[in-house]
């Protein structure tokens, strides 16, 4: 591993707001050199240390002098390198194979490209083993080859254009904006066509990855991009408001141009629009004004003895009908300084313009760009946004779960009712127009409602699935036991006799043809024609509108064109019990990142990972960009700025009246083991001044152990001491929740409220993996002591997480190791005893896997407590497994995976409560009421 970037680059920022401690210094002289010599580099800066800050004063700083030097001739350009493509596997269609095989992109006009990739020059030793380096949300740009004319029954029965029927409705000409245009392609025998010999009277436009966000009729206005740039993404809406908020204390804030990116939800200021609710409706809904507003013409309408003229019901979106204003806004968001998105939204609604399109008018001339997650790691995002990386900066904060949540985002999942409303719509379609359609259209029509009758058996199980390696029964609370199975892409296509349709073709087809709105805006009129209970199901589909039906089933497709190693479907059928019934539903779970992420890297000048703990980085390289040796990875990491005597992390193994604290999932339930944590409580409650946050493993267990507590009167014995409040399950009532307990914590701080003179405090139970456990701030009397109770190992019975594991498993060295965990003993439930199985079956990295996932999770929840150098807090880890334990030795213990400025404080040789009563008792001697004393003073 390359250096820590200690005393390189450079050494002074002077837009730094005021004298940095020496760690920042140190972080920011790392960036810069890393920035310079770019790549991938990682660097992790504990929470509370300024992080932000430190990027913000490092980057921008970098990005100043980079221009400078590029106007006065001294710049010097990167290299550029292809990717490999790789073979493919003989148990693949026919269709699939020759895709795959060729190993030059044809764009949909059909002429042949390179890829044009930008990389630094420093980026040697390029990966070996990735075979086929651009994604699966690529492909559709490829070639779309012929299929193969197998002798599926389904697929030679389709229709070869000569019917003669007569269907009345098909020649009423008042359904002719429904109707698609001509369509055709060449034959089924046709191998190896490209998708220039296709020819179709619509014009030919690009394929974007399928994605709800796909921009048809969209205003693309946008000017020529030719400025350096600096990407800078973090997972919430909330953390880039934090982050414009940092930029604004600096000086870089009146000398660059800055813009925010976020969803049409977060930007929307059509109130009619808004209303919707979910973002798939927002966004379908924008884009239906829009298309309105391009294809709008007048109609006329026999009223009475004359004639009207009219228009359709809906022309567009009032705040996208001036353009003026809309350069207007881009040019004062420009102006007007860093801004974030709630004061975007505030500038949109004063001109009366969208900030959506404003934001994204804005980003070729700006040169910081502050977006989501989803909006730069998704290709079809960033496609739809012109987001340009070449050459350019990515900055990724919050990198901790980065490869979790990249390839959660090409996931696609629909559901049973979805495929039939899909399936249901096209079969109506085709039945009125099927004497006014072409034999291309026709042909396409069949084959989608052949593909979604498919999907719709293996979710009846009427399919001969292959075997299947893995199945489970996940319980649903409240509802019923779903079934789960998982197998490959190529075991369901052949298993669902549908591997003799070329996917590809079919994907274009739905594109370029626009079949999705034109079935569904049919589907609406027959609806409001028929008035029906039964048309009303089949206009809006029982689980959303058939427009996001179609969406849906594109995406799915979409995922099936991936490479068979890349995913896999999870099959969810359901079974009725008397809880109800839960809906049957197929999944594609992607399950590497890797080539996703090298889109990105191969692009970009230089990506920079950052985070509070991105340990272990050893998972992250092999999961991301295994081609960079572990040695060659740049990456910086500093301690903290507070100082030892401000924190006090202890392991706590026994309870008050030496009962051992064992939270596995076999002893967690005990009621002796609950009481025994309560009176730990009521202890801990008469020493630790002001807020305590007690984090559980989920929100079921949450509300197993504060029943348990009130039925015993623990829970009354605790609020004599501290005000107790709970973490909600809806996420949009957690604010209020926060509000509530600082206000308990600061009237008790000042004295002010006699009626709570007997309290010290408040104490929030919350739940890993919740809202509180990441992105919210403890600091000072909030957080006087964070206490995590037991290891919150993930649900082995997740389908989809098993599937990580296993294929994880095959990453690197497979040598067996004598590894297990005391976690997997004990386990009565088929679900659980099925993930230890697999679990056991792993050698070290499967396992290592499952132990990162619940490590971060305990590192991320117990960051929330100390946020600045004058803060103090206690870190308590309850549970004997936190020990260190001889029969591992030669393993890591969990405790090793702690950030090193927690384990290298960590007291774990209390073996006794009364030693940690001790310790806890001179800890907050020393900070809390002689900090008081010091004040009074």
């Amino acid at each position: 591993m390359k250096g820590e970037g200690r005393g390189c680059g450079r050494e002074e920022f002077p837009g730094f707001p005021f004298e940095p401690y020496s760690i920042q210094v140190e972080f920011m002289s790392a960036l810069y050199r890393f920035l310079d010599e770019g790549g991938v580099s990682m660097l992790e800066s504990p929470t509370g240390t300024g992080k932000t800050l430190s990027i913000i004063c490092s980057a921008l700083q970098w990005l100043v002098d980079r221009k400078e030097r590029k106007t006065s001739g001294s710049e010097v350009g990167g290299d550029g390198l292809e990717s490999a493509s790789g073979a493919c596997s003989d148990d693949e269609p026919d269709w699939m194979r020759n895709f795959n095989s060729n190993g030059d992109k044809i764009d949909v006009t059909g002429t042949k490209k390179k890829d044009e990739i930008g990389f630094a020059s420093n980026r040697s030793g390029r990966r070996g083993n990735c075979r086929n380096m651009c994604s699966g949300k690529e492909k559709i740009y490829g070639s779309a080859l012929g299929s193969k004319s197998g002798e599926k029954a389904d697929v030679a029965n389709m229709s070869t254009g000569d019917e003669t029927e007569d269907n009345s409705r098909g020649e009423d000409n008042g359904d002719d904006e429904f109707l698609v245009d001509d369509y055709e392609s060449e034959e089924d025998g046709e191998v190896g066509a490209g998708l220039g010999s296709r020819r179709s009277k619509r014009k030919v436009s690009g394929l974007s990855g399928c994605s709800s966000s796909e921009e048809e009729g969209e205003m693309a206005d946008l000017e020529e991009e030719d400025c350096l740039k600096i990407y800078f993404c973090s997972r919430t809406h909330s953390q880039l408001s934090q982050f414009v908020r940092e930029l604004k204390r600096t000086s870089f804030a009146k000398e660059i141009q800055v813009v925010s990116l976020g969803s049409r939800k977060n930007f929307c200021i059509n109130e009619e629009v808004l209303r919707l609710g979910s973002s798939a409706q927002i966004n379908e809904k924008c884009l239906e004004l829009q298309k309105n507003k391009k294809n709008d013409v007048s109609k006329t309408k026999k009223l009475g003895m004359g004639r009207v003229r009219r228009t359709k019901a809906s022309s567009g979106c009032p705040v996208l009908s001036r353009k003026k204003l809309q350069r207007e806004f881009k040019d004062l968001a420009l102006q007007e300084g860093p801004l974030d998105i709630e004061e975007l939204v505030h500038l949109g609604d004063s001109l009366g313009a969208c900030p959506y399109y404003g934001t994204r008018n804005s980003v070729p001339v700006a040169d910081l760009v502050v977006l989501p997650y989803q909006s730069l790691l998704s290709k079809a995002s960033r496609e739809s946004l012109g987001l340009n990386l070449k050459n350019n900066v990515v900055i990724i904060d919050e990198a901790h779960n980065l490869a979790d949540s990249l390839i959660s985002m090409y996931d696609s999942k629909i559901a049973e009712s979805q495929l039939a409303d899909v399936h249901l719509h096209l079969e109506k379609y085709l039945e009125h127009f099927r004497n006014l359609l072409g034999h291309g259209n026709r042909r396409y029509i069949q084959m989608l409602m052949v593909v979604t009758k498919a999907l719709l058996r293996a979710l009846e199980g009427k399919n001969d699935v292959l075997p299947i390696p893995y199945t489970n029964s996940e319980t649903i609370p409240g509802k019923q036991l779903a079934c789960c199975s998982s197998v490959t892409i190529n075991e369901f296509l052949f298993s669902s006799n549908i591997d003799n349709i070329n996917l590809v073709k079919l994907l274009h087809y739905m594109k370029e043809s626009n079949i999705k709105h034109k079935v569904s805006g049919f589907g609406k009129k027959m609806a409001s024609l028929d008035k029906g209970p039964t048309s009303d199901n089949v206009a809006s589909g029982e689980n959303g509108s058939t427009l996001s039906n179609f969406q849906l089933l594109a995406d799915m497709l979409f995922s099936l064109t991936n490479k068979d190693s890349d995913g896999r479907i999870i099959i969810s059928r359901a079974t009725t019990t008397s809880l109800g019934q839960q809906e049957s539903f197929i999944k594609y779970v992607m399950l590497t990142g890797e080539k996703i992420f090298a889109e990105i890297a191969d692009q970009a000048h230089a990506v920079i990972l950052a985070g509070g703990t991105l340990q272990p980085i050893e998972e992250t390289r092999e999961r991301l960009f295994p081609w960079l040796p572990l040695e060659n990875l740049r990456f910086f990491s500093c301690g903290h700025i507070v100082p030892p005597e401000s924190i006090m992390p202890i392991v706590i193994s026994r309870g008050p009246s030496g009962r051992y604290f064992d939270f596995s999932y076999g002893s967690r339930s005990s009621p002796v083991l609950i009481e025994e944590l309560g009176l730990l409580l009521c202890n801990l409650a008469t020493i630790i001044p002001e807020g305590m946050v007690v984090f559980f493993s989920s929100f079921d267990y949450e509300a197993k152990v504060f029943s348990a507590w009130k039925d015993t009167g623990i829970l009354d014995r605790i609020a004599k001491k501290k005000r107790v409040f709970r973490e909600p399950r809806k996420s949009t009532e957690v604010e209020l929740v926060l509000k509530e307990y600082k206000e308990t914590i600061e009237r008790v701080h000042s004295g002010k409220s006699k009626d709570l003179a007997p309290q010290n405090g408040a104490v929030l139970l919350a739940v890993v993996g919740g809202k509180v456990s990441e992105g919210i701030n403890f600091s000072d009397g909030m957080g006087r002591c964070v206490l995590m109770v037991g290891l919150p190992y993930p649900n082995p019975s997740d389908i989809e997480l098993m599937e990580r594991v296993k294929h994880i498993e095959g990453i690197g060295d497979r040598k067996p190791t004598a590894f297990d965990m005391p976690d997997y003993d004990g386990h009565d439930d088929r679900d659980y005893r099925d993930g230890f199985t697999i679990l056991r079956n792993c050698s070290r990295r499967g396992k290592e896997y499952y132990e990162n996932l619940c490590m971060k999770a305990v590192n991320q929840s117990i960051g929330r407590a100390i946020r600045h150098r004058g803060d103090y807090a206690a870190i308590l880890l309850v549970d004997k497994r936190y020990t260190t334990d001889p029969s591992r030795s030669g393993h890591t213990q969990p405790t090793d995976k702690l950030p090193k400025w927690i384990k290298d404080r960590l007291v774990h040789t209390a073996t006794t409560y009364g030693e940690v009563h001790r310790l806890l008792h001179q800890f907050f001697k020393f900070n809390h009421i002689g900090k008081i004393q010091t004040r009074a003073g």
